[in-house]
């Protein structure tokens, strides 16, 4: 697993909420892939980077014309530092860990995570978050232009179409990614 990172996107409380049916299992297999990576080794044989989506008060990161975020100004969701705004606490992250924040719906978009991945000498990625048509898609779509190599794990993603969901997991994303499941992930994680 040397120069491989695991991605933790987008597991915050308020966006839990959008896949209520679903967040008990994906925190389970998150925080279960989390522990893994901790356990095996340093911090950097297999580091955990967290991405949060997050804005300012009075939204200066946002455009009216953003159709997906626009409306955050008026809702007053995804503050920084609002209790829904933050990593849910059975993943929540180590002090020592980086914590990527953003302000459009891919991990890459306008971020320093290429500046931390490249520092670590990373070229493998273990993509987990909620949503699979949001920050997962996008996130994948940037990473395999960058040359990354590309694991998603299938059950700790959601997103709220179940269908959709289904239909990237087993047609587009294997054009790009390994698809694999929490299980399988762990026994790579283990056998490294």
């Amino acid at each position: 697993m040397k120069k491989t990172a695991l991605l933790v996107m987008d597991y915050q409380n308020d966006i839990l909420k959008l896949v209520e049916l679903k967040a008990a299992s994906i925190l389970k297999n998150a925080k279960a892939l989390i522990e893994a990576a901790r356990l095996s080794g340093t911090p950097a044989d297999l580091p955990v980077i967290y991405v949060q989506v997050a804005f300012r008060p009075n939204y200066p990161e946002v455009s009216l014309r953003n159709k997906s975020f626009g409306s955050l100004q008026k809702s007053g969701r995804m503050l920084l530092g609002n209790l829904g705004t933050e990593i849910h606490p059975e993943v929540a992250p180590l002090e020592n860990e980086v914590v990527v924040v953003k302000h459009r719906v891919g991990a890459f978009s306008e971020t320093e995570l290429q500046t931390v991945l490249r520092a670590r000498d990373i070229e493998n990625l273990i993509l987990l978050g909620i949503s699979t048509s949001g920050v997962i898609l996008s996130t994948l779509r940037v990473a395999a232009d960058l040359d990354y190599r590309i694991t998603v794990i299938s059950d700790a993603c959601a997103d709220t179409d179940e269908s959709v969901h289904q239909i990237l997991m087993e047609k587009v994303f294997p054009r790009q990614a390994e698809v694999i499941t929490t299980e399988h992930a762990l026994a790579m994680i283990r056998n490294s």
